[in-house]
């Protein structure tokens, strides 16, 4: 009877009540029925009645603590859940953050390469300007103007003059010489012997 008392009291402070009524509720049934087979008599029966709700006591003791047990993994198992929740959230978040602050700096160096092209871009036609706008610098200079007018012709050279004959030298008067006509030439000069029969009345 005092095992079987203590071991109620054993489950119900383990919280059986809660956790196994029902076999909680066996071990309380049978201790009384226990204690009215003592009170008439019956010590053996009585004694059957002590050792089942022992029994049943110590199986509700048991699921309690089991229950217990199971209460605190399940409580783990939620605040680890709510940890992997946060966990993500944050990590969502932190990622979030990533590709804002990249779009930011992609933006930045975008426009940073495109001021540094402008600014080439300008260099390069003020210098175009330059060298287009100085005549002494332009490449294609125009060549002198080449006359093609023809020279004049030149006038034909005159031939010498031919040596007199004997028949002049000798001091017959010098027959006047024909002038050439122009476009024919000199006019050969007569031979002694014409002159002389020329001459001749």
């Amino acid at each position: 009877m005092t095992q079987a008392q203590s071991q109620i009291q054993a489950a119900r402070d383990a919280g059986a009540q809660d956790y196994d009524p029902v076999d909680f509720g066996f071990a309380q049934d049978k201790f009384q029925q226990a204690q009215v087979a003592m009170s008439n008599g019956k010590y053996a029966q009585a004694a059957d009645l002590a050792d089942e709700s022992r029994a049943d006591a110590t199986l509700a003791r048991t699921k309690a603590l089991l229950g217990q047990a199971r209460g605190q993994i399940q409580s783990k198992t939620d605040a680890n859940r709510q940890l992997r929740a946060q966990n993500d959230e944050a990590q969502s978040e932190n990622d979030q953050h990533y590709q804002q602050q990249k779009a930011q700096l992609a933006a930045q160096m975008a426009a940073m390469q495109q001021a540094d092209n402008g600014q080439d871009n300008g260099q390069d036609n003020g210098n175009g300007q330059d060298s287009g706008g100085n005549p002494a610098s332009s490449s294609t200079t125009p060549a002198p103007a080449t006359s093609s007018a023809p020279l004049p012709q030149q006038a034909p050279m005159q031939q010498d003059m031919p040596a007199p004959s004997s028949s002049v030298l000798n001091g017959a008067p010098a027959q006047p010489q024909q002038q050439p006509q122009p476009g024919q030439g000199f006019q050969p000069t007569p031979d002694s012997g014409q002159q002389n029969q020329g001459g001749q009345p």
